[in-house]
């Protein structure tokens, strides 16, 4: 069982999990997976809810969705803003004993691999023993997460690729996870496996108030726990921070970031 803290953890976390949600996004990326009315669902790491009331938009009243986050605060707000007749929401780790909740048709775990770089098939293995024969496991994460930025400076990218591995060896966090999904999927025996690359982080032109917001917070968590020293700079992270808001800013600049679906499907008992 996994109990490693959550890198990212601010007094601004639930906030971002939930503003940077796409509903429709998550609507389209379910049904692609095959999501259809009347299953019941299991949504692992649901943060805030929002992704788990989507899901229950999808299945209808005639289906159901629990959803799984080992945070208390976000249950809690979960259980006030989406709660409704055909969702649940549960505190747990994802790591520890889940067959009280029953078994599930579909089952959707979307940006939590990338936390558990040493334990990503652990935690796909594990959480797959909930789907029932026939039942749907879709996974999604992003692939070179932040490292896709053209016009910045050598020493820019050079600096992003230097806090990914910071991050993989400092936080476990995988920028890579999107890669490994559907090998995971085969690795555990389903079939009829399917993947979908989609933009995640696409940034072009004016920058807007929420990118602006968003990437702030994220380079200032990302860089600062990373445990990277950022030695290319005088100043250290500030230094960084600096040269990234300034090229950030500029129009000029592309950033795009893949989202890696991968579906599979559980095979029959023998």
């Amino acid at each position: 069982m996994s109990d490693q803290p959550y890198f990212p953890e601010s007094e601004n976390e639930l906030d971002r999990l939930e503003n940077k949600t796409d509903i429709q996004d998550v609507i389209d990326q379910a049904l692609w997976a095959g999501l259809k009315p009347g299953m019941r669902v299991l949504d692992v790491g649901c943060g805030p809810g929002v992704t788990t009331a989507s899901l229950a938009r999808c299945v209808g009243p005639g289906g159901r969705v629990i959803g799984v986050d080992r945070s208390a605060e976000r249950i809690d707000y979960a259980r006030n803003k989406y709660g409704q007749g055909n969702i649940d929401y549960v505190q747990r780790n994802f790591f520890s004993d889940l067959s009280d909740l029953g078994s599930f048709d579909f089952v959707w775990i979307r940006f939590v691999l990338e936390y558990f770089l040493k334990e990503s098939y652990q935690l796909a293995s594990h959480v797959a023993e909930s789907i029932r024969p026939g039942g749907i496991f879709c996974i999604a994460d992003l692939d070179l997460n932040c490292m896709n930025h053209y016009g910045a400076s050598e020493r820019l990218d050079r600096t992003f690729r230097q806090m990914g591995e910071a991050q993989m060896k400092n936080n476990n966090f995988d920028p890579y996870a999107g890669r490994k999904l559907s090998t995971h999927l085969y690795d555990l025996g389903f079939i009829d496996i399917h993947a979908d690359v989609r933009t995640h982080h696409l940034v072009c032109g004016d920058l807007s108030e929420f990118n602006r917001w968003n990437w702030w917070h994220k380079i200032e968590l990302a860089g600062r726990r990373s445990g990277w020293t950022f030695e290319d700079y005088e100043d250290g992270f500030a230094g960084f921070e600096r040269e990234f808001k300034e090229y950030f800013s500029n129009p000029r600049r592309f950033v795009y970031t893949p989202l890696i679906i991968a579906r599979g499907v559980k095979p029959p008992a023998d």
